[in-house]
């Protein structure tokens, strides 16, 4: 069925068609939404192999981005869909010295962050997570960073996509325990909001979302406050 499946979806790709549904060995009915990605993931999406329909999936996820401050970095903080709004006072390590009296001086700036998208590195670390789990190529080949589609994309849309693949495949959240790593700016007041959007983006409940922030303690680039970076781990469970 999977075999047959993919040359399906090559052929769709091949006809630059949108079809939504096609039927498979058997006479079952499959549902298949070619979003924005198709033309050039479809076919990494459904692999030949066969993804095994085990009761449960764990998978990890990983992401870091640079932080700069925001005239450089074009874009403001997004963490998992929320704008982290602060003062322009954080204590930015500008080890080059493009901006303060010396390298490796402290500048204080207001932060933004340099990425392709718009940076969300809970959501790429959620998608990364769902895709692991699948046995699936890793955010970076589905959504690369050379295609313009995604460029300052909201990272929302990525999230929608890996809700589609894991419920195709059969499968919901059993739970998700992210573990966000920044210095500055402080984000404790933005995680209520921040869990809500996962909750809605991943059609689950609050019980099943955990998210926790820490600092790196001023070591390496994330306690420079020159980049941030999340882990997340998840357990996918099959839809009976």
């Amino acid at each position: 069925m999977f075999v047959q499946k993919l040359l399906w979806s090559q052929i769709l790709i091949l006809l630059g068609s949108s079809v939504e549904s096609f039927v498979v060995a058997g006479g079952s009915k499959r549902n298949v939404v070619l979003h924005e990605t198709a033309a050039s993931t479809n076919s990494v999406l459904y692999p030949a192999y066969e993804i095994e329909k085990l009761p449960m999936r764990i998978g990890h996820g990983f992401d870091i981005h640079r932080m700069a401050p925001i005239a450089e970095a074009g874009q403001p903080i997004v963490i998992a869909g929320v704008q982290i709004t602060h003062t322009p006072d954080q204590k930015w390590v500008d080890v080059e010295g493009k901006y303060a009296d010396s390298p490796g001086a402290i500048f204080p700036t207001e932060l933004g962050v340099v990425a392709h998208s718009d940076g969300d590195v809970v959501y790429h670390s959620i998608v990364d997570a769902i895709l692991g789990a699948l046995t699936l190529p890793d955010i970076g080949q589905v959504f690369p960073d050379t295609d313009a589609r995604w460029k300052g994309c909201d990272s929302s849309k990525f999230m929608e996509e890996a809700y589609r693949i894991m419920n195709e495949y059969g499968y919901s959240l059993g739970n998700v325990d992210v573990t966000l790593i920044l210095e500055r700016p402080k984000v404790a007041s933005f995680k209520p909001a921040m869990k809500e959007n996962i909750v809605r983006l991943l059609h689950t409940t609050p019980g099943r979302v955990n998210i926790k922030a820490r600092t790196h303690e001023r070591v390496d680039s994330v306690g420079e406050l020159r980049s941030l970076a999340c882990h997340v781990v998840l357990t996918l469970v099959r839809n009976d």
